[in-house]
């Protein structure tokens, strides 16, 4: 974990001269602010011998140091905000997987042990080698995580050094107009840190590393404030309390701006404010374009307490449902069906007759409900969603009761995770018809017509469309996994988030099946990836023939103001063209100038 760097302005500095780092935008909107480094604890580091009578005693002291931070991790994991990504859990747990593998939790024991090392000194030894040899380790799971295992480290030195990683504010220049705001910068951050921002006077997140879909980049748009990732040597560059701009839109850091400089973006950002209350007027109209085509605009949530937002921002109902969020944390007390049906029941009662699609568990590989479980191989294609599922069948059967339950106080559909196989599809089926008939047995009322999705986010799905139409009563394009999967990368790997398009042609391609099969069929299509909430993509979506959109509240207002901007018959024949376009320049530089049409 970084460690707190910053201090009191008691000087008065000489002006720095003005300069501008470009790294990948991640968040919309525009921060002001001063700079305020987190900086590694490694950097200071002691290193010294442990005399041989005091040997035993600094192994427990750097045992005593992983258990706190394991009882952190545990109390963060406990107190996930509610609108939380679902991302984020899924770091935390990976993060203590990491802190109980022996070679971060046993390895630096017996360096101390051997060489007498100090606690910090043996940890970061051990790291160290880690990361040197990164590409020989035999656990796999670690060979692939080693900005996790950096971050792990600097969490328990955080506790050896007794440091505090975040002050409750900066002491500002005498006449600062923005003198609680504050920027993040990092090398990297990590997701537990993440968590610790939202009550504090930060407005603004730059990175070293990272990538559209890092863990920075999913909390900074779930938390819809400006961030900019991937700036290289930023946390270098930029000294503390520099004053700092981020163009969240444009990922542009200005440092030390000039005063007209400062004024324009002062201004632009005042328009950005004006513009989004002029949003919130748009909850109650109607989302249709400009030549009369109606759109539903639906929201994505983690937990009930979550619907009174969706509503605030207008949505029509709810298009995910994340039920694992019910399970993390709770291997050994998995919720039961009675509290799943509480909890599934009060999103419906929430929603007011609205739509309530519900996603079954989607868990497993890196999702694990036991920390302690092995970590597959590569957790994006080991056993997880409906693999997991259909291989506990009793847990599976008890969520769908419940479901089922639910069904009967509003209107619910059922949205299964990563399916891929015919066989899977009917055995998901047959599991739906097993666990109706299980409550008809117990005369318990349920919805007898609940449809039942498919979430397409595998590439073998898109490609074999027809046995899904055939089966499913909707389809639902989880485009976050169905990227991965395409392009054959780890969307949460800064070192080759550059390589994460969403535009590139053959995920265009496979989108753009799969709406066209849905409509052919007569079923309804949507999708519920980031792609649904980027407004520089609603009109390409549009355009492919999508009605139904899916995404986080914060996000659905802007989108609805691209729909009633839109007219399709001036957006449909420039989508067609891009389709068939492969060139990745031209293809950027169409999509864009569907913005201005």
């Amino acid at each position: 974990m970084p460690r707190d760097r910053s201090h009191p302005r008691t000087h008065t500095y000489p002006p720095m001269a003005s300069f501008t780092l470009h790294g990948i935008p991640v968040s919309r909107g525009i921060a002001i602010g001063r700079a305020h480094l987190l900086t590694p604890a490694a950097l200071d580091v002691r290193h010294y011998l442990i005399a041989e009578e005091n040997v035993e005693a600094e192994v427990q002291r750097l045992q005593q140091a992983l258990a706190a931070v394991h009882r952190e991790l545990q109390t963060l994991w406990n107190e996930l905000p509610k609108d939380a990504p679902t991302e984020l859990g899924a770091f935390i747990d990976v993060h203590a997987l990491i802190l109980s593998d022996p070679m971060i939790s046993e390895a630096p024991l017996d360096i101390i042990r051997s060489r007498h090392y100090n606690a910090e000194w043996a940890l970061l030894t051990q790291i160290d080698e880690l990361s040197a040899q990164f590409d020989e380790i035999e656990d796999p799971y670690l060979r692939e995580r080693k900005a996790d295992i950096q971050q792990v480290a600097e969490r328990v030195l955080k506790v050896l050094m007794g440091s505090e990683p975040l002050p409750t504010a900066i002491t500002p220049a005498a006449g600062d107009e923005f003198q609680a705001q504050m920027i993040v910068v990092a090398h990297d951050i990590s997701p537990a840190d993440m968590l610790k921002f939202r009550d504090r006077s930060f407005i603004g997140f730059v990175t070293d590393v990272g990538g559209q879909n890092s863990h920075t980049a999913i909390v900074a748009r779930s938390l819809d404030i400006p961030a900019a990732v991937g700036m290289s040597q930023a946390s270098q560059l930029i000294k503390q309390d520099d004053w700092v701009i981020i163009d969240g839109d444009a990922g542009v850091v200005i440092v030390t701006p000039s005063a007209l400089v400062l004024e324009q973006y002062r201004e632009r950002q005042q328009a950005a404010l004006r513009a989004r209350k002029k949003l919130s007027k748009l909850k109650k109209t109607p989302a249709v374009t400009k030549d009369g085509t109606a759109i539903t605009l639906l929201a994505n949530i983690e937990l009930p307490d979550d619907c009174p937002a969706a509503l605030e921002a207008g949505a029509s109902g709810v298009g995910l449902f994340r039920s694992e969020f019910l399970f993390m944390g709770r291997a050994s007390d998995i919720p039961s069906e009675d509290e799943q049906f509480e909890q599934y029941r009060r999103a419906v009662a929430a929603m007011k007759g609205r739509i309530v699609t519900i996603r079954t568990l989607d868990i497993g590989a890196d999702k694990p409900l036991d920390q302690s479980e092995h970590t597959a191989l590569n957790p994006a294609l080991g056993l997880r969603a409906i693999r997991y599922c259909l291989s506990e069948p009793q847990i599976f059967l008890t969520q769908l009761r419940a479901i089922l339950r639910a069904s009967a106080f509003g209107k619910v559909r059922i949205l299964i995770p990563m399916l891929a196989h015919a066989f899977e599809i009917d055995q998901s089926l047959a599991m739906i018809e097993q666990a109706k008939a299980q409550l008809r047995e117990l005369d318990i009322k349920y919805d007898p017509e609940v449809q039942v999705g498919a979430m397409i986010e595998i590439p073998a799905a898109a490609l074999a469309l027809p046995m899904f139409v055939k089966r499913m009563d909707f389809l639902s394009i989880g485009t976050n996994d169905l990227i991965q999967y395409t392009l054959a990368i780890d969307r949460v790997d800064y070192e080759v988030a550059h390589l994460y398009n969403p535009l590139h042609p053959a995920v265009l391609q496979l989108i753009a099946m799969t709406i066209a099969a849905g409509h052919k069929a007569g079923i309804d299509v949507g999708v519920c990836g980031e792609m649904a909430g980027d407004t520089k993509l609603t009109r390409l979506l549009l355009g492919m023939g999508l009605r139904e959109f899916s995404m986080h509240p914060a996000q659905l207002l802007s989108v609805k103001q691209e729909i009633l901007n839109s007219d399709l018959e001036t957006v449909v024949p420039q989508t067609r063209k891009i389709l068939r376009a492969m060139e990745p320049a031209a293809i950027a530089e169409a999509v864009q100038a569907l913005q201005t049409m």
